[in-house]
């Protein structure tokens, strides 16, 4: 089974989807993990700052119009759709954004065969400790052929 961790900016696009009639990639995405087509990996660190993106980014509230109480469902629906990993490695890959190590330490500490990201800090490092870190556009490729 395919083992991915999706980055912030995944899981922030796949909620904005989610209130749209039209959906998009990202919510494919999440629901593709709700199926079992692949198993995703959270951690702390990712669902917090989803839930701080979604509920203090003013700009986003204001363009979608969203509640507080569908951010918190949202971030419940992932620790139920996700596996959630407890303990991570201390990794310092990525100076320009440190928080990004974040993301990167629970993909190794899964040793997790994709990381899914649309964060070019991440992207510019193309592959790290045989993890490929990939755009969603290309992850939902391999799923599609994988089904």
């Amino acid at each position: 089974m395919i083992r991915a961790v999706f980055d912030t900016t995944v899981l922030v696009s796949a909620f904005l989807n989610s209130l749209l009639s039209e959906g998009g990639l990202s919510l494919e995405l999440f629901r593709f993990a709700q199926s079992d087509r692949f198993h995703l990996y959270v951690n702390e660190p990712i669902l917090e700052e989803t839930g701080r993106i979604l509920l203090e980014e003013e700009r986003i509230r204001r363009k979608y119009l969203y509640t507080t109480k569908e951010v918190k469902e949202f971030i419940q629906s992932l620790r139920f759709v996700s596996h959630f990993v407890e303990s991570i490695p201390e990794v310092c890959v990525i100076e320009r954004d440190v928080e990004d190590n974040k993301i990167l330490a629970c993909a190794i500490a899964i040793q997790a065969d994709y990381l899914v990201t649309r964060d070019l800090d991440l992207l510019d490092i193309v592959s790290y400790q045989g993890i490929e870190i990939i755009k969603p556009e290309y992850f939902i490729h391999l799923i599609r052929e994988a089904s």
